[in-house]
Protein backbone atom coordinates (compact mmCIF):
# COMPACT_ATOMS: atom_id res chain seq x y z
CA UNK A 1 0.00 0.00 0.00
CA UNK A 2 2.61 2.53 1.10
CA UNK A 3 4.60 1.92 -2.42
CA UNK A 4 1.95 3.55 -4.16
CA UNK A 5 1.62 6.68 -1.81
CA UNK A 6 3.70 9.60 -3.15
CA UNK A 7 6.22 11.33 -1.39
CA UNK A 8 4.53 14.40 0.34
CA UNK A 9 1.90 11.46 1.73
CA UNK A 10 4.70 9.57 2.88
CA UNK A 11 6.43 12.92 4.57
CA UNK A 12 3.57 13.78 6.37
CA UNK A 13 1.77 10.77 7.12
CA UNK A 14 -1.44 11.52 5.91
CA UNK A 15 -3.05 7.75 5.38
CA UNK A 16 -2.49 7.77 8.97
CA UNK A 17 -3.65 10.51 10.26
CA UNK A 18 -6.90 10.16 7.45
CA UNK A 19 -6.24 12.85 5.58
CA UNK A 20 -4.95 13.68 1.88
CA UNK A 21 -3.40 16.61 0.06
CA UNK A 22 -6.57 17.97 -1.77
CA UNK A 23 -8.11 18.39 1.96
CA UNK A 24 -4.87 19.55 3.84
CA UNK A 25 -4.98 22.25 1.05
CA UNK A 26 -8.47 23.91 1.67
CA UNK A 27 -7.41 23.17 5.42
CA UNK A 28 -4.68 25.34 4.44
CA UNK A 29 -6.50 27.78 2.43
CA UNK A 30 -8.97 27.83 5.38
CA UNK A 31 -6.33 28.64 8.36
CA UNK A 32 -4.74 31.44 6.08
CA UNK A 33 -8.25 33.42 5.65
CA UNK A 34 -8.92 33.20 9.79
CA UNK A 35 -5.28 34.52 10.66
CA UNK A 36 -4.54 37.27 7.16
CA UNK A 37 -5.44 40.36 9.33
CA UNK A 38 -2.42 39.91 10.92
CA UNK A 39 -1.03 41.03 7.87
CA UNK A 40 -2.73 44.38 7.86
CA UNK A 41 -2.86 44.91 11.90
CA UNK A 42 0.63 44.36 12.80
CA UNK A 43 2.30 46.97 10.66
CA UNK A 44 -0.38 49.36 11.73
CA UNK A 45 0.29 48.76 15.02
CA UNK A 46 4.25 48.43 14.92
CA UNK A 47 4.44 50.96 12.63
CA UNK A 48 2.65 53.34 15.67
CA UNK A 49 5.73 52.68 17.30
CA UNK A 50 7.99 54.14 14.99
CA UNK A 51 9.13 51.13 12.89
CA UNK A 52 8.71 51.39 9.01
CA UNK A 53 5.48 49.85 7.98
CA UNK A 54 6.68 48.81 4.57
CA UNK A 55 9.28 47.06 5.79
CA UNK A 56 7.23 45.39 9.33
CA UNK A 57 4.47 43.75 6.20
CA UNK A 58 7.12 41.76 4.59
CA UNK A 59 8.72 40.65 7.82
CA UNK A 60 5.14 39.98 9.05
CA UNK A 61 4.74 37.72 5.75
CA UNK A 62 8.48 36.23 5.86
CA UNK A 63 8.24 35.34 9.94
CA UNK A 64 4.59 33.62 9.34
CA UNK A 65 5.99 31.51 6.59
CA UNK A 66 9.15 30.42 8.27
CA UNK A 67 7.43 29.87 11.48
CA UNK A 68 4.56 27.90 9.51
CA UNK A 69 7.13 26.23 7.75
CA UNK A 70 9.66 24.62 10.76
CA UNK A 71 6.01 24.09 12.19
CA UNK A 72 4.71 21.88 9.07
CA UNK A 73 7.83 20.19 8.03
CA UNK A 74 9.78 19.58 11.49
CA UNK A 75 6.58 19.02 13.88
CA UNK A 76 4.06 18.17 11.29
CA UNK A 77 1.42 20.14 13.28
CA UNK A 78 -1.39 21.51 11.37
CA UNK A 79 -0.78 24.67 13.10
CA UNK A 80 -0.01 28.61 11.08
CA UNK A 81 2.38 30.97 12.98
CA UNK A 82 2.38 34.53 13.02
CA UNK A 83 3.68 37.48 14.94
CA UNK A 84 0.83 37.33 17.92
CA UNK A 85 -1.35 39.70 19.09
CA UNK A 86 -0.88 41.45 22.29
CA UNK A 87 2.28 40.77 21.94
CA UNK A 88 2.79 43.32 19.63
CA UNK A 89 0.60 45.89 21.65
CA UNK A 90 2.73 45.18 24.80
CA UNK A 91 5.99 45.94 22.46
CA UNK A 92 4.63 49.12 20.68
CA UNK A 93 2.87 50.83 22.99
CA UNK A 94 4.21 49.23 26.50
CA UNK A 95 7.65 48.98 25.70
CA UNK A 96 8.45 51.43 22.74
CA UNK A 97 6.03 54.03 23.58
CA UNK A 98 5.05 53.68 27.37
CA UNK A 99 8.97 53.29 28.43
CA UNK A 100 10.56 54.96 26.10
CA UNK A 101 12.92 51.99 24.58
CA UNK A 102 13.98 52.30 21.09
CA UNK A 103 12.19 49.66 19.19
CA UNK A 104 15.64 48.39 17.96
CA UNK A 105 16.61 47.50 21.41
CA UNK A 106 13.08 45.83 22.12
CA UNK A 107 13.38 43.81 19.30
CA UNK A 108 16.45 43.03 21.38
CA UNK A 109 14.39 41.71 23.78
CA UNK A 110 12.43 39.95 21.97
CA UNK A 111 15.36 37.91 20.49
CA UNK A 112 16.45 37.49 24.16
CA UNK A 113 13.17 35.91 25.00
CA UNK A 114 13.23 33.27 22.43
CA UNK A 115 16.74 32.19 23.58
CA UNK A 116 15.30 31.68 26.49
CA UNK A 117 12.02 30.29 24.96
CA UNK A 118 14.45 27.58 22.59
CA UNK A 119 16.59 26.26 26.06
CA UNK A 120 13.24 25.87 28.05
CA UNK A 121 12.27 23.66 25.45
CA UNK A 122 15.27 21.90 24.74
CA UNK A 123 15.80 21.15 28.21
CA UNK A 124 12.26 20.14 28.74
CA UNK A 125 12.17 22.39 31.68
CA UNK A 126 8.81 23.73 30.01
CA UNK A 127 6.20 21.65 31.66
CA UNK A 128 8.22 22.68 35.38
CA UNK A 129 7.36 26.25 34.68
CA UNK A 130 4.47 26.22 33.09
CA UNK A 131 2.61 23.71 36.25
CA UNK A 132 4.35 26.14 38.93
CA UNK A 133 2.62 29.06 37.87
CA UNK A 134 -1.07 29.04 39.34
CA UNK A 135 -4.28 28.75 37.12
CA UNK A 136 -5.72 31.74 37.91
CA UNK A 137 -2.52 34.13 37.07
CA UNK A 138 -1.85 32.01 33.57
CA UNK A 139 -6.14 33.32 32.95
CA UNK A 140 -5.36 36.86 34.34
CA UNK A 141 -2.33 37.53 31.71
CA UNK A 142 -4.80 36.19 28.94
CA UNK A 143 -7.61 38.14 30.25
CA UNK A 144 -5.14 41.43 30.71
CA UNK A 145 -4.35 41.39 27.91
CA UNK A 146 -7.72 41.35 25.87
CA UNK A 147 -8.47 43.82 27.94
CA UNK A 148 -5.29 45.48 26.91
CA UNK A 149 -5.82 45.20 23.00
CA UNK A 150 -9.85 46.32 23.64
CA UNK A 151 -8.89 49.56 24.91
CA UNK A 152 -6.12 49.93 21.99
CA UNK A 153 -8.98 48.97 19.74
CA UNK A 154 -11.09 51.49 21.20
CA UNK A 155 -8.64 54.23 20.88
CA UNK A 156 -8.20 53.80 17.36
CA UNK A 157 -11.53 53.52 16.12
CA UNK A 158 -12.37 56.87 18.33
CA UNK A 159 -14.66 55.51 20.61
CA UNK A 160 -12.36 56.38 23.34
CA UNK A 161 -10.38 59.47 23.38
CA UNK A 162 -8.68 60.96 26.36
CA UNK A 163 -9.84 63.34 29.01
CA UNK A 164 -8.51 65.57 31.88
CA UNK A 165 -11.15 65.20 33.88
CA UNK A 166 -12.04 61.77 33.54
CA UNK A 167 -8.80 60.00 32.20
CA UNK A 168 -11.06 58.46 29.23
CA UNK A 169 -14.47 59.17 27.94
CA UNK A 170 -16.77 58.62 24.59
CA UNK A 171 -15.03 60.15 21.21
CA UNK A 172 -17.31 61.64 18.72
CA UNK A 173 -20.14 58.94 17.59
CA UNK A 174 -20.81 61.20 14.61
CA UNK A 175 -16.88 60.61 13.28
CA UNK A 176 -17.44 58.46 9.77
CA UNK A 177 -14.39 56.58 10.28
CA UNK A 178 -15.81 55.65 14.30
CA UNK A 179 -18.75 54.71 12.98
CA UNK A 180 -17.35 52.05 9.85
CA UNK A 181 -15.07 50.76 12.95
CA UNK A 182 -18.67 50.25 14.61
CA UNK A 183 -20.23 48.50 12.00
CA UNK A 184 -17.02 46.62 10.74
CA UNK A 185 -17.25 45.14 14.30
CA UNK A 186 -21.05 43.85 14.03
CA UNK A 187 -20.45 42.52 10.76
CA UNK A 188 -17.05 40.81 12.66
CA UNK A 189 -19.41 39.30 15.09
CA UNK A 190 -22.00 38.42 12.83
CA UNK A 191 -19.81 36.15 10.31
CA UNK A 192 -18.32 34.51 12.91
CA UNK A 193 -21.12 33.13 14.51
CA UNK A 194 -22.44 32.39 11.01
CA UNK A 195 -19.05 30.55 11.00
CA UNK A 196 -17.87 32.21 7.82
CA UNK A 197 -14.45 31.83 7.10
CA UNK A 198 -12.26 35.03 7.06
CA UNK A 199 -14.54 36.66 9.14
CA UNK A 200 -11.90 39.14 10.68
CA UNK A 201 -10.29 39.45 6.71
CA UNK A 202 -14.11 40.24 5.64
CA UNK A 203 -14.44 42.66 8.48
CA UNK A 204 -11.13 44.92 7.31
CA UNK A 205 -11.69 44.17 3.97
CA UNK A 206 -14.97 45.79 4.46
CA UNK A 207 -14.52 48.98 6.58
CA UNK A 208 -10.79 49.20 3.97
CA UNK A 209 -13.43 49.43 1.29
CA UNK A 210 -16.11 52.12 3.00
CA UNK A 211 -13.13 54.29 3.77
CA UNK A 212 -12.72 55.42 0.24
CA UNK A 213 -16.36 56.10 -0.25
CA UNK A 214 -16.40 57.93 3.27
CA UNK A 215 -13.47 58.20 5.04
CA UNK A 216 -10.91 59.83 2.31
CA UNK A 217 -8.93 57.07 1.66
CA UNK A 218 -7.33 57.02 -1.73
CA UNK A 219 -6.37 53.63 -4.14
CA UNK A 220 -2.74 53.03 -4.60
CA UNK A 221 -3.22 49.67 -6.47
CA UNK A 222 -3.41 46.05 -5.89
CA UNK A 223 -0.09 44.43 -6.52
CA UNK A 224 3.93 45.57 -6.62
CA UNK A 225 6.74 44.13 -6.13
CA UNK A 226 8.07 43.55 -2.10
CA UNK A 227 8.92 46.28 -0.16
CA UNK A 228 12.57 46.41 1.07
CA UNK A 229 13.12 44.74 4.55
CA UNK A 230 16.30 46.46 4.76
CA UNK A 231 14.94 49.09 7.45
CA UNK A 232 14.15 46.54 9.86
CA UNK A 233 16.43 43.39 8.54
CA UNK A 234 19.11 42.47 11.65
CA UNK A 235 18.14 45.46 13.43
CA UNK A 236 17.85 44.46 16.52
CA UNK A 237 20.37 45.79 19.64
CA UNK A 238 20.80 43.12 21.65
CA UNK A 239 23.67 45.03 23.34
CA UNK A 240 21.13 48.23 23.88
CA UNK A 241 18.64 45.66 25.14
CA UNK A 242 20.91 44.38 27.63
CA UNK A 243 22.21 47.90 28.85
CA UNK A 244 19.28 49.63 29.48
CA UNK A 245 17.79 46.76 31.82
CA UNK A 246 14.91 44.80 29.98
CA UNK A 247 14.77 42.15 32.03
CA UNK A 248 10.97 42.73 33.08
CA UNK A 249 10.20 43.09 29.47
CA UNK A 250 12.21 39.97 28.47
CA UNK A 251 10.51 37.88 30.98
CA UNK A 252 6.99 39.37 29.96
CA UNK A 253 7.78 38.21 26.48
CA UNK A 254 9.07 34.87 27.79
CA UNK A 255 5.91 34.31 30.21
CA UNK A 256 3.12 35.34 27.69
CA UNK A 257 4.90 33.54 24.74
CA UNK A 258 5.19 30.29 26.70
CA UNK A 259 1.74 30.27 28.15
CA UNK A 260 0.40 31.28 24.75
CA UNK A 261 2.21 28.67 22.96
CA UNK A 262 1.63 25.73 24.70
CA UNK A 263 -2.17 26.46 25.51
CA UNK A 264 -2.57 27.58 21.31
CA UNK A 265 -0.81 24.14 20.63
CA UNK A 266 -2.45 21.77 23.07
CA UNK A 267 -6.22 23.39 22.28
CA UNK A 268 -5.60 22.98 18.66
CA UNK A 269 -4.34 19.59 18.70
CA UNK A 270 -6.96 18.38 20.75
CA UNK A 271 -9.43 19.66 18.54
CA UNK A 272 -7.65 17.86 15.93
CA UNK A 273 -7.79 14.29 17.99
CA UNK A 274 -4.09 14.43 17.64
CA UNK A 275 -3.51 14.20 21.72
CA UNK A 276 -2.53 10.70 22.95
CA UNK A 277 -3.18 9.93 26.82
CA UNK A 278 -4.43 14.04 27.03
CA UNK A 279 -0.52 14.83 25.64
CA UNK A 280 0.75 15.54 22.18
CA UNK A 281 3.66 13.18 21.28
CA UNK A 282 5.69 16.39 19.63
CA UNK A 283 5.25 18.95 21.59
CA UNK A 284 8.75 19.72 22.10
CA UNK A 285 9.44 20.37 18.55
CA UNK A 286 6.31 22.59 18.29
CA UNK A 287 7.83 24.75 21.06
CA UNK A 288 11.20 24.74 19.61
CA UNK A 289 9.65 24.89 16.27
CA UNK A 290 7.56 28.03 18.13
CA UNK A 291 11.18 29.53 19.38
CA UNK A 292 12.74 29.40 16.12
CA UNK A 293 9.94 31.37 14.73
CA UNK A 294 10.60 33.79 17.43
CA UNK A 295 14.32 34.60 16.48
CA UNK A 296 13.45 34.60 12.72
CA UNK A 297 11.16 37.35 13.71
CA UNK A 298 12.91 39.61 15.79
CA UNK A 299 15.81 39.04 13.10
CA UNK A 300 13.78 40.24 10.36
CA UNK A 301 11.73 43.14 12.14
CA UNK A 302 9.00 41.97 13.99
CA UNK A 303 7.62 41.31 17.33
CA UNK A 304 7.27 37.83 19.04
CA UNK A 305 5.62 34.97 16.40
CA UNK A 306 3.51 32.41 17.71
CA UNK A 307 1.06 29.57 16.87
CA UNK A 308 -2.25 30.90 16.05
CA UNK A 309 -5.60 29.70 17.75
CA UNK A 310 -7.04 30.15 14.16
CA UNK A 311 -5.76 27.31 13.00
CA UNK A 312 -8.68 25.34 14.67
CA UNK A 313 -10.62 26.62 11.74
CA UNK A 314 -8.31 24.64 9.38
CA UNK A 315 -8.80 21.82 11.68
CA UNK A 316 -12.08 22.03 11.19
CA UNK A 317 -11.96 22.27 7.54
CA UNK A 318 -10.03 18.50 7.72
CA UNK A 319 -6.01 19.34 8.60
CA UNK A 320 -4.28 16.65 10.52
CA UNK A 321 -0.96 17.23 9.46
CA UNK A 322 2.08 19.50 8.61
CA UNK A 323 0.48 19.77 5.08
CA UNK A 324 -1.69 22.16 6.24
CA UNK A 325 1.10 24.35 8.15
CA UNK A 326 3.01 24.67 4.88
CA UNK A 327 0.04 25.70 2.65
CA UNK A 328 -0.49 28.46 4.56
CA UNK A 329 3.35 29.57 4.66
CA UNK A 330 3.14 29.13 1.05
CA UNK A 331 0.13 31.74 0.93
CA UNK A 332 2.02 34.03 3.28
CA UNK A 333 5.07 34.07 0.61
CA UNK A 334 2.22 34.84 -2.22
CA UNK A 335 1.00 38.08 -0.14
CA UNK A 336 4.14 39.46 -0.17
CA UNK A 337 2.81 40.89 -3.64
CA UNK A 338 -0.10 42.68 -2.00
CA UNK A 339 1.94 45.36 -0.35
CA UNK A 340 -0.36 47.79 -2.08
CA UNK A 341 -3.52 46.89 -0.20
CA UNK A 342 -1.59 46.30 3.49
CA UNK A 343 -0.88 50.12 2.85
CA UNK A 344 -4.40 51.82 2.16
CA UNK A 345 -5.78 49.81 5.75
CA UNK A 346 -6.48 52.26 7.59
CA UNK A 347 -5.99 51.54 11.74
CA UNK A 348 -10.05 52.06 12.40
CA UNK A 349 -10.37 49.04 9.72
CA UNK A 350 -8.07 46.82 11.71
CA UNK A 351 -9.84 48.34 15.22
CA UNK A 352 -12.71 46.11 15.11
CA UNK A 353 -10.82 42.84 14.22
CA UNK A 354 -8.70 44.16 17.38
CA UNK A 355 -11.70 44.40 19.78
CA UNK A 356 -13.35 41.26 18.51
CA UNK A 357 -9.98 39.36 19.18
CA UNK A 358 -9.85 41.10 22.74
CA UNK A 359 -13.25 40.01 23.31
CA UNK A 360 -12.85 36.33 22.85
CA UNK A 361 -9.84 36.64 25.31
CA UNK A 362 -12.15 37.87 28.26
CA UNK A 363 -13.89 34.46 27.96
CA UNK A 364 -11.12 32.43 30.24
CA UNK A 365 -12.27 34.44 32.95
CA UNK A 366 -15.11 31.40 33.51
CA UNK A 367 -12.06 29.27 34.60
CA UNK A 368 -11.15 31.33 37.72
CA UNK A 369 -12.29 29.77 41.00
CA UNK A 370 -14.21 32.98 42.45
CA UNK A 371 -14.84 31.53 45.73
CA UNK A 372 -11.09 31.35 47.26
CA UNK A 373 -10.27 35.08 47.20
CA UNK A 374 -6.34 34.75 47.52
CA UNK A 375 -6.81 32.86 43.96
CA UNK A 376 -9.66 35.52 42.73
CA UNK A 377 -8.04 38.62 44.03
CA UNK A 378 -4.78 38.14 42.30
CA UNK A 379 -5.66 36.93 39.10
CA UNK A 380 -8.57 40.48 38.83
CA UNK A 381 -5.18 42.51 40.11
CA UNK A 382 -3.77 41.43 37.31
CA UNK A 383 -6.10 41.89 34.81
CA UNK A 384 -7.19 45.05 35.97
CA UNK A 385 -4.06 46.70 36.32
CA UNK A 386 -2.72 45.84 32.70
CA UNK A 387 -4.50 48.11 30.93
CA UNK A 388 -5.23 51.14 33.90
CA UNK A 389 -1.34 51.32 33.38
CA UNK A 390 -1.37 50.31 30.21
CA UNK A 391 1.79 47.97 30.93
CA UNK A 392 1.38 44.08 30.79
CA UNK A 393 4.59 44.05 32.76
CA UNK A 394 3.05 45.99 35.98
CA UNK A 395 0.01 44.00 35.64
CA UNK A 396 1.97 40.71 35.87
CA UNK A 397 4.56 41.52 38.67
CA UNK A 398 1.24 43.49 41.08
CA UNK A 399 -0.58 39.71 39.93
CA UNK A 400 2.59 37.65 41.27
CA UNK A 401 3.53 39.62 44.23
CA UNK A 402 -0.29 39.68 45.62
CA UNK A 403 -0.66 36.18 44.91
CA UNK A 404 2.35 35.29 47.20
CA UNK A 405 2.00 37.93 49.76
CA UNK A 406 -1.68 36.53 50.28
CA UNK A 407 -0.74 33.12 50.20
CA UNK A 408 1.78 33.68 52.98
CA UNK A 409 -0.55 35.61 54.75
CA UNK A 410 -3.11 33.33 54.79
CA UNK A 411 -1.10 30.51 56.11
CA UNK A 412 -1.02 28.85 52.85
CA UNK A 413 2.72 29.42 51.29
CA UNK A 414 3.30 25.84 51.01
CA UNK A 415 0.89 26.26 47.90
CA UNK A 416 2.90 28.24 46.46
CA UNK A 417 5.28 26.54 43.55
CA UNK A 418 8.95 27.89 43.60
CA UNK A 419 8.59 29.63 40.73
CA UNK A 420 5.89 32.02 41.95
CA UNK A 421 8.17 32.87 44.47
CA UNK A 422 11.09 33.43 42.29
CA UNK A 423 9.43 35.47 40.10
CA UNK A 424 7.33 37.59 42.72
CA UNK A 425 10.72 38.41 44.78
CA UNK A 426 12.69 39.51 41.35
CA UNK A 427 9.33 42.16 40.86
CA UNK A 428 9.96 43.39 44.27
CA UNK A 429 13.83 43.86 44.44
CA UNK A 430 12.93 45.92 40.29
CA UNK A 431 10.24 47.97 42.34
CA UNK A 432 12.61 48.49 45.54
CA UNK A 433 15.76 49.74 43.60
CA UNK A 434 13.91 52.01 40.44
Amino acid sequence: MSSHQSPISRFFQLPEHGSNVRTEVVAGLTTFLTMAYIIFVNPTILGDAGMPRDAVFVATCVAAAIGSLIMGLYANYPIGMAPGMGLNAYFAYAVVLGMGVPWQSALGAVFISGCLFFLVSIFKVREHIVNGIPHSLRVAITVGLGLFLALIAMKSSGLVIGSPATLVTVGDMHNPHTIMAVFGFLLIVTLDRLKVPGALLIGIVAVTVLSFFFGGNTFKGFMSLPPSIAPTFFHLDLSGALSIGLFNVVLVFFLVELFDATGTLMGVASRAGLLVGGKMARLNKALMADSGAILAGSMLGTSSTTAYLESAAGVQAGGRTGLTAVVVAALFLAALFFAPIAGVVPAYATAPALLFVACLMLRDLVDVDWTETTESVPAAITALVIPFTYSIAHGIAFGFITYAGLKLLTGQARQVKPVVWIIAAVFLVKYSYT
